[in-house]
């Protein structure tokens, strides 16, 4: 209970801001992402490989300037919000947080080929939608996700 108490304080704390401001355009790209492990395996059972896939895709997204709201690793999924750039397409987005979280997380712990020899640590299909105007719902439906699975 108190990790839960803990938890909701630190996403109270979370602010985005509603619109961005960039040289030509104002607006906001804010997107929930949900990715799955190939075949569904339990991988990020262990909290070493959560700990490394957490730190993959922060990695991935510090590189291609996607800002990150709010990242929730479970034992076979991810659920994310981030705010990516306005020029930046949701097949782009895909390709650089699933490929190249991947492959970083391949680079840093190599005995997860073991598991996945061709190199696909994600499965092929995603959930990707633009939470703009919900981001509220959207923020609490990630952030209660451990609950909901740990039940």
């Amino acid at each position: 209970m108190e990790m839960q108490t803990q938890l909701s304080k630190s996403i109270s704390q979370i602010q985005v801001e509603k619109y961005k401001h960039h040289e030509n355009s104002v607006g906001s790209n804010l997107m929930t992402i949900q990715i799955t492990t190939k075949y569904r395996y339990n991988m990020m059972q262990k909290e070493r490989i959560e700990t490394l896939c957490r730190i993959s895709i922060q990695e991935a997204c510090k590189r291609h300037k996607i800002e990150i709201v709010i990242l929730e690793v479970l034992k076979e999924h991810v659920h994310i919000i981030v705010d990516c750039p306005r020029t930046m397409s949701v097949a782009m987005l895909m390709q650089i947080i699933k490929g190249l979280s991947a492959y970083l997380l391949f680079r840093i712990c190599p005995n997860l080929r073991k598991r996945y020899p061709q190199g696909h640590f994600w499965s092929e299909g995603y959930f990707c939608e633009g939470c703009g105007s919900d981001f509220e719902k959207a923020l609490e439906y990630v952030k209660n996700q451990k609950l909901h699975h740990s039940s």
